[in-house]
């Protein structure tokens, strides 16, 4: 498998399993942060069968952007979708309208993980659940090699910053798939 071919079946499989783990219904309001190409958009939108079922995706890439907007064209020409390059403290989605949020591989670049976990909590519902999906091993490689640095790759690091901005049971679980094991970190929103 060529390296570009293999990372992106790697964070393909880590977008499908956050979808799956985010236990999406007909009826919800997802929302992707980081959406990249548009794989997650892609099985998130299969779920959302409901007329009310609604897909947001927010990437502060415009390449990202325009990458996904091509992939998910007929859902956001049916108003199923809405995309926005965004940065997430900005994005501009209305208080206590989500009812999941799923990520992966971004929390490590944003450049304030409080402020991060502030403005995803301030558009969930109560009760609503977020999922993020990693591969804790390649994050700590990546910190290694000092792609990422800081303390903020940490996964307690993100995990406090949730509990800190009204998220309750925030956890990390270690999860398998396809030969590849990840962890995903889950939280409920409270207000």
């Amino acid at each position: 498998m060529l390296p570009n071919k293999f990372f992106k079946w790697h964070n393909q499989i880590l977008e499908e399993n956050a979808v799956k783990l985010s236990n999406i219904q007909p009826k919800d309001t997802v929302l992707e942060l980081g959406h990249g190409p548009g794989f997650g958009l892609q099985a998130a939108a299969q779920l959302l069968t409901a007329p009310e079922g609604k897909l947001l995706g927010v990437d502060y890439s415009q390449y990202m952007h325009e990458m996904a907007s091509k992939r998910m064209k007929e859902q956001i020409s049916r108003g199923k979708a809405v995309l926005y390059c965004s940065d997430l403290v900005a994005m501009p989605i209305e208080e206590n309208t989500v009812d999941k949020v799923f990520h992966c591989n971004c929390y490590y670049f944003w450049p304030d993980l409080k402020a991060g976990a502030r403005a995803i909590h301030r558009v969930m519902k109560p009760g609503g659940i977020m999922v993020t999906t990693l591969r804790l091993d390649s994050v700590i490689k990546a910190a290694n090699m000092k792609v990422l640095t800081g303390h903020k790759w940490r996964p307690e690091v993100y995990m406090e910053a949730l509990q800190s901005s009204g998220f309750t049971d925030v956890r990390m679980e270690k999860k398998r798939e396809k030969l590849i094991t990840f962890q995903a970190i889950f939280a409920t929103a409270v207000k």
